[in-house]
């Protein structure tokens, strides 16, 4: 039988990386020429840890703040997508910090639309698990409109399907600014009982 997960014939590369040590100092993120991956997630970074506390995200299946497994230890947006939403609002640019991302990738289509359970591997061997698809929310929304007032109100709808993924850690490693990044796709069949 062949194997579950299929290897992309392409290779994408984690452009910058970078950390947030505080939430309760903001959403941004710092850059960082690497990154420590732990079962935990990312030394260092306020999304670490094995659990959670449930939020708006889980409120379909479990009140707020009860502990749940952490799948939201790492956050990635993509160059390509950020680089579309910003030309929607008419901006130069958006920064990946401001959208308080870990990793910012490059070369990888449709980041965003990336299934669950897609995997993500450097060339320590760490890897990343797809958690699901990161929208876009009024927090960002915020921390561009400090920089951009005119883009407040329009950025979630111009995020919309390229605000990134969020992922946890599969296996142990160490991210450099620069590496590849391997893609394994899981089967992709669409669940017909909604």
């Amino acid at each position: 039988m062949p194997p579950l997960l299929q290897k992309l014939g392409f290779t994408g590369r984690a452009a910058r990386l970078f950390i947030g040590p505080d939430r309760k100092k903001g959403l941004e993120t710092a850059e960082q020429a690497e990154l420590a991956l732990s079962f935990a997630g990312i030394a260092g970074d306020c999304h670490g840890g094995l659990t959670r506390l449930s939020d708006s995200r889980t409120l379909a299946v479990y009140r707020r703040n009860v502990p749940i497994r952490n799948v939201r230890q790492v956050t990635l947006v993509a160059t390509e997508e950020l680089a579309a939403v910003a030309a929607a609002l008419g901006l130069p640019v958006i920064e990946p910090e401001w959208l308080g991302a870990n990793v910012l990738t490059t070369g990888i289509p449709d980041l965003s639309l990336l299934p669950p359970s897609t995997r993500l591997q450097f060339p320590s061997g760490a890897t990343l698990v797809v958690d699901m698809e990161n929208r876009p929310c009024r927090l960002i929304a915020e921390t561009v409109g400090r920089r951009h007032p005119e883009a407040e109100g329009r950025l979630v709808a111009a995020a919309h399907e390229k605000r990134g993924l969020t992922a946890w850690v599969e296996r142990e490693g160490r991210i450099m600014a620069g590496d590849a990044i391997t893609l394994f796709l899981p089967p992709q069949r669409i669940y017909p009982h909604p």
